[in-house]
């Protein structure tokens, strides 16, 4: 069965944060897309130090460019998780097959990219404060498109 939806990360730029992500997608049987150039080195040690024995069970496609990434891999639906999003995570909506985008954690991304989706989706934060960390706006956007289509994994009993 195929995984409900994917998570996209562009240009990401710290190396913990990516492991992160792929750990967070191990866990709950997601794949993940990485559009370089990374900010980093791309070298196993760096990313297992977040991720962890899990990177072996992450379904990873890495692409050279946001317009190879396009061209090879357009999503049906793609959902960018912004700062600047129209619509509050908690009023989304998503549907399977959505790939949820993420943004450089400098810069996020450019308004070409900010065209090329689909929805801009905000995860709403107390006043003040300017934007999450990006593997933790991931963890929390991810869970809640699972909870919404009824797709987390199988619980386990220990």
């Amino acid at each position: 069965m195929p995984a409900p939806i994917r998570l996209a990360l562009y240009e990401p730029d710290i190396a913990p944060n990516v492991g992160t992500i792929l750990r967070l997608a191990a866990c709950f049987d997601l794949g993940v897309d990485i559009v370089e150039p990374c900010g980093f080195v791309w070298s196993e040690p760096k990313l297992r130090r977040a991720g962890m024995d899990y990177l072996d069970r992450v379904g990873l496609a890495r692409h050279t460019s946001w317009d190879r990434y396009i061209e090879t891999s357009r999503p049906p639906r793609l959902v960018l998780l912004t700062t600047k999003g129209a619509t509050p995570l908690p009023d989304f909506r998503f549907a399977p097959g959505d790939t949820l985008l993420f943004g450089r954690e400098s810069a996020g991304v450019p308004d070409t990219v900010h065209d090329a989706a689909d929805s801009r989706v905000v995860i709403p934060v107390a006043e003040g404060a300017r934007s999450l960390n990006v593997a933790v706006a991931a963890g929390i956007a991810a869970a809640e498109a699972l909870r919404q289509l009824g797709a987390f994994p199988a619980s386990r009993i220990s």
